[in-house]
């Protein structure tokens, strides 16, 4: 019983010390999230700065894998050289070792007057960044006071005959030892952490010398496994940032290990305190290895670069913006133009992908949907971007105007692309997955309307690059059809309904919400005819009669 109580102390007060840790990162970020961000972007311009750079935000957010991460998110944009990344990673290991010493110099007392503090900044700030402080400053007192609690959770240990035969068996395997503690930083997301908990048995003397040195490797090395796993999703350049980083880190242990018997045996020699070895020992190594590698940043971005290159570029970027042609605004217009017809062409895509997983009810044709999605998003925003640029150099009425046209072709996709992700297909999984069956009627009419939603998107796209007024008027009037359909098709869905059909019962909802889904798309594929007809004169204000 009572070795049960000891360890629920020892758990609850590792459970504090990371929530203290993720109240300080979550306020930190509030107060001085987009400073610190700003800050690390723009701080890499040498190499001092940038090891200044990751020191700074890492002692700001208490975790160095927030700023791996960040880091990483910018050399995967460009913002930073995957050099200066690897030089701000050592900064940041170096910052969470300092985190670690200040935290063990014996200023726990000051836990309930940072706490307080910290309540009444949260309290009485009005602004997210005075809350952001206050928040920042309880997870502060709460790091300080999971130190004391894990002293006192500790303390008991050294009477224990399972920990001692636990220890003894780590102590004569140190390479167990550093597995062992790095899987610890690596379930606990957090280096700091085990740091101080190995800290608090070192300050209980149940860890010898060479023990704690070993130990405090393996929370090193487990600290850097987040932030790879983190990224593996991401981009080869991220990936390089973070991978470097965990090579980093092995190599430094692997060379410290093999020295830690004689290393063990000079630290006896020195005047240090037992009670803080642990972080002496976890600062020492994180110095030793900034300055050991920085000379070979270089190579070792190269050598990631090797290991890890960039993928196959697949089309999912533009493919006709050329920054060169914005000289020329016909050319630049036209490489536009090409560009959202392609936005077009993943649009007619995704109907017909819908349209196909309707008819034949199988989700599979529904797979490839939200990554067509993306890539409108992506296409539409760089064509944005592309004309706003052509637009600083000043352009003449003509081209001012088709710049327009283009962007709101582009703005109006981008809508279609969003009903179909995020409304249509949603209907389309909901009949597939509960196994509805619509009335041959209700079936005939929706299946009518995506073919014709199609047919007037191909339309659109002829009537875009023609700019052909008969094509245009000729869409308009399709509207016109598509919304007497829409309308039809809903009377006599709510005529089957009185009718008591079951099949019209069961699909009810579903019938009238993919033909409101159709009727917004057709909306949105007829507005390329608007700026023709209004050209021509041939667009009303209103479709209001004027009274007699």
């Amino acid at each position: 019983m009572e070795s049960t109580i000891v360890m629920i102390n020892l758990f609850g007060a590792v459970a504090l010390l990371l929530f203290g840790l993720s109240q300080v990162k979550e306020g930190a970020t509030r107060a001085f999230g987009i400073r610190l961000r700003t800050g690390l972007a723009q701080g890499t311009s040498g190499q001092a700065r940038s090891f200044l750079a990751g020191f700074v935000a890492t002692i700001a957010l208490q975790s160095s894998t927030a700023t791996a991460l960040m880091i990483a998110s910018f050399v995967e944009k460009g913002l930073v050289r995957a050099r200066m990344a690897q030089i701000v990673l050592l900064g940041a290991n170096v910052g969470t070792a300092v985190t670690a010493w200040i935290v063990a110099t014996g200023v726990d007392w000051l836990s309930p007057l940072l706490i307080l503090g910290g309540v009444m900044l949260y309290r009485a700030g009005r602004s997210s960044a005075k809350q952001g402080a206050g928040t920042a400053l309880v997870g502060i007192g709460l790091m300080l006071l999971s130190l004391h609690l894990l002293g006192l959770a500790t303390e008991p240990m050294r009477q224990s005959p399972a920990l001692a035969a636990f220890l003894t068996m780590l102590d004569t395997a140190w390479p167990v030892a550093l597995l062992f503690a790095a899987a610890m930083a690596f379930i606990s997301s957090s280096s700091l952490a085990v740091v101080v908990l190995i800290l608090s048995l070192s300050a209980a003397g149940i860890l010898s010398s060479g023990l704690t040195i070993a130990l405090v490797l393996g929370a090193n090395l487990g600290g850097a496994i987040p932030p790879f796993i983190a990224t593996l999703s991401a981009s080869a350049s991220a990936r390089r940032v973070t991978a470097g980083n965990l090579a980093v880190r092995a190599i430094g242990c692997a060379i410290a290990l093999p020295l830690a018997a004689p290393v063990a045996e000079f630290l006896q020699t020195l005047s240090l305190s037992p009670a803080k070895l642990p972080v002496d020992i976890h600062l020492l190594f994180n110095i030793a290895l900034a300055i050991a590698a920085w000379p070979f940043s270089s190579l070792l971005s190269g050598a990631m670069l090797r290991l890890i290159p960039d993928e196959p570029k697949a089309e999912t970027g533009p493919l006709y913006l050329d920054d060169r042609a914005l000289t020329t605004p016909v050319i630049a217009l036209s490489g536009a133009t090409r560009e959202v017809l392609r936005v077009g062409d993943l649009i007619e895509r995704m109907l017909i992908a819908s349209m196909n997983a309707f008819h034949h009810n199988n989700l599979e044709e529904l797979r490839d949907v939200a990554k067509l999605e993306k890539q409108v998003d992506v296409l539409q925003q760089e064509v944005k971007l592309y004309l706003s640029r052509l637009g600083r150099s000043g352009l003449n009425d003509e081209h001012g105007r088709r710049s327009i046209v283009i962007i709101d072709y582009a703005i109006n996709l981008e809508h279609m692309g969003d009903i179909i992700e995020k409304s249509l297909t949603e209907q389309v999984k909901k009949k597939i997955n509960n196994g509805l069956k619509f009335s041959e009627e209700g079936y005939q009419e929706l299946k009518t309307l995506f073919n014709l939603t199609i047919d007037n998107l191909r339309i659109a796209q002829t009537i875009f690059v023609t700019r052909d007024a008969d094509l245009a008027r000729h869409l308009m009037e399709v509207k016109v059809d598509v919304r007497h359909m829409e309308k039809r098709s809903s009377e006599r869905h709510l005529e089957r309904l009185r009718d008591g059909r079951a099949d019209s019962l069961q699909t009810s909802s579903l019938h009238l919400d993919i033909l409101r889904d159709l009727k917004r798309i057709n909306a949105h594929i007829v507005s390329v005819a608007h700026p023709i007809l209004d050209e021509g004169g041939l667009l009303t204000e209103s479709r209001l009669r004027l009274p007699r």
